[in-house]
């Protein structure tokens, strides 16, 4: 009998305790709660409630960072680097002196050129400030190589200011965790500071990952020129960015066996021909890396399945997105973009990562020196995006993209994330941020070496400043406009049927199912002075003309829909001084009767 009123008091007070618990709920809350938890009343203090969080499955978990990675962050802090350059052995290809690492180019005639092999030196690099290398710090006494350097970066290698990738050897130890060091010029960035202020807003933002930043000063010592340098050369202001790679994973609490791979070029299309499994006979990592830098573990498989299936129009694209994508990541990530007018990262800057045994993908950040542009201009209206680049219509020529953002309840979904980080994204918490950085960009941007280098006058950095916090607005105001108006389209190649010449183009898909009228012209000049043709056409999307003559012809297709609102395609023409025409196409009829695409 003792035995059983024993049992009864021990079930008696774990009921009580659990009632409890419950009242401080509210009573939809209390009832989720009271199914979640697992409650266990076999304690060994009579009396008390175990009260367990449920299961939980990989996929289920979102992205969270590593907060403690920040909290000794000092924003406007500056870190000096000495750097050293020896020439290296030929064994790792750092047998290069200090003029052939900075005259390797990634880029020519304005195209990014694929699978370059950049040269590197050897390198002595110590940390310090202003007064020199500093005791307890990486390099400090080195005498012998402990890195080696290379320059880094696509368009801004072609720059007469390089950036650069440090590798520090494993005997160098760290330098804050780290073993790459990317030190970025922001050539193009008047501030030089929206790099690091987007990492750090990012920072703060859930269902993402940030990366670490540093101002840094750098003085190079070329002690492969003849004669050698003897003193340290000022090489100006860099920001130093965190290199997302497995040690980036583990510093992040990320899994450092998982897939990530950093986007060249990639539009979520499948690419068989490059997308292939490491043990493929027809596997070449070269043509993998032309789409996929591959920073992680090589199984493709996973990336190979989710290629498959998105690709597979047969399978509803809400199935595939809810199999492989956290939608949190997901929309959070595009509406920052979106909101910051990261334009250039709808096939690039950009990583994908997903954990080993998970299947979810996750969008992870990669360079925002070209963030924030409408205002870092003497006047706004210098600056356009190009027709397409606003808003969602930035987006959709990628695969995924252009799948999810067709769904309403996916639209709806970004449309949250867009108003949520507008409360975020202020005019005021930008400020803020700004007057920390700019004592730093003030002291090294606008004085020599930087100065002579800066995109603009000193007068413009000074207007950039005051005006940087308006951008977010603005690209809001544009977001808002490219719900309403048409999405681009490509145009295709015109083809000789029978006695008639036939033009195709896509659809400029209306997210209101308007109608949409298709304004076609084909003329002899790219200004469309001397139109040969021309024709108004509603929801058809394609037209014919006489066969035309021998030489050299434009075309384009304007979209408008019934709100008035004007589309323009994806394609662009270069002409004869590498001068970009943006919304047409060019072709020639040859002597023989064959169309040529130029």
């Amino acid at each position: 009998m003792k035995n059983v009123l024993k049992f009864l008091s021990i079930v008696t007070g774990s009921l009580f305790v659990f009632w409890v618990s419950m009242q401080s709920l509210p009573v939809s809350e209390s009832a989720d709660r009271a199914s979640d938890l697992v409650v266990s009343s076999a304690s060994s203090i009579p009396g008390t409630l175990i009260v367990k969080e449920a299961d939980t499955e990989i996929d289920e978990l979102p992205l969270v960072d590593n907060q403690n990675l920040y909290q000794h962050d000092d924003p406007g802090s500056l870190v000096t680097i000495y750097l050293t350059v020896i020439m290296g052995n030929s064994s790792d290809n750092a047998h290069h002196t200090w003029q052939e690492v900075n005259s390797f180019a990634k880029w020519a005639n304005g195209l990014p050129v694929y699978n370059t092999v950049v040269g590197r030196a050897d390198a002595i690099v110590q940390f310090g400030d202003e007064g020199g290398p500093l005791p307890g710090e990486v390099g400090f006494g080195d005498a012998l190589p402990n890195a080696t350097i290379q320059i880094r970066g696509a368009s801004t290698s072609a720059m007469p200011q390089k950036s650069y990738k440090i590798e520090l050897r494993n005997n160098a130890g760290k330098w804050r965790g780290q073993t790459t060091i990317n030190l970025n010029k922001q050539i193009f960035d008047i501030t030089r500071a929206r790099q690091k202020l987007n990492f750090d807003l990012l920072k703060q933002i859930p269902n993402m990952v940030s990366l670490r930043t540093q101002f840094v000063h750098l003085y190079v010592k070329d002690a492969t020129s003849n004669p050698p340098q003897t003193t340290f050369s000022d090489y100006g202001l860099f920001t130093q960015v965190e290199q997302p790679n497995r040690k980036f994973l583990e510093n992040h609490l990320l899994d450092p066996d998982g897939q990530l791979y950093k986007a060249t070029f990639f539009e979520f299309f499948r690419y068989p021909d490059q997308i292939r499994m490491a043990d493929d006979p027809s596997y070449d990592e070269a043509a993998f890396s032309i789409r996929l830098e591959i920073k992680g573990n090589d199984d493709h498989s996973k990336l190979i399945q989710m290629l498959d299936d998105l690709n597979d129009y047969n399978i509803p694209i809400e199935q595939t997105f809810e199999k492989y994508f956290d939608a949190d990541n997901y929309f959070t990530w595009l509406a920052y973009n979106i909101l910051v007018g990261n334009v250039d990262t709808q096939s690039q800057n950009y990583y994908l990562y997903s954990p080993r045994n998970g299947t979810k993908w996750y969008f992870l950040p990669w360079d925002y020196d070209g963030a924030l542009p409408l205002q870092s201009w003497k006047s706004p209206a210098n600056f356009q995006y190009q027709y397409w680049e606003a808003g969602v219509s930035n987006y959709w020529g990628g695969v995924l993209h252009n799948r999810v953002l067709r769904v309403k309840p996916y639209r709806q979904m970004l449309d949250e994330k867009v108003n949520e980080l507008m409360s975020f994204l202020t005019p005021e918490r930008l400020q803020s941020m700004l007057d920390i950085y700019r004592p730093v960009t003030d002291m090294y941007s606008i004085r020599p070496p930087d100065l002579q280098y800066l995109p603009s006058s000193v007068n413009d950095y000074n207007y950039a400043y005051k005006a940087l916090t308006q951008d977010v607005r603005a690209n809001y105001e544009l977001y808002l406009e490219s719900l309403k108006t048409p999405l681009p389209f490509y145009l295709g190649t015109p083809s000789i049927n029978e006695d008639v010449l036939t033009y195709t183009w896509d659809e400029a898909y209306d997210f209101d199912a308007a109608d949409v009228t298709y304004l076609f012209q084909v003329a002899q000049d790219w200004n469309f002075n001397n139109i040969l043709f021309q024709n108004s056409l509603v929801n058809l999307t394609s037209t014919e003309t006489e066969i035309l003559k021998p030489g050299v012809y434009y075309w384009h297709v304007i979209a408008t829909n019934k709100s008035g609102f004007i589309q323009y395609p994806f394609d662009s023409y270069y002409d004869a001084q590498d001068i970009r025409h943006e919304g047409m196409k060019s072709f020639e009829i040859t002597q023989d009767g064959q169309v040529l695409e130029k």
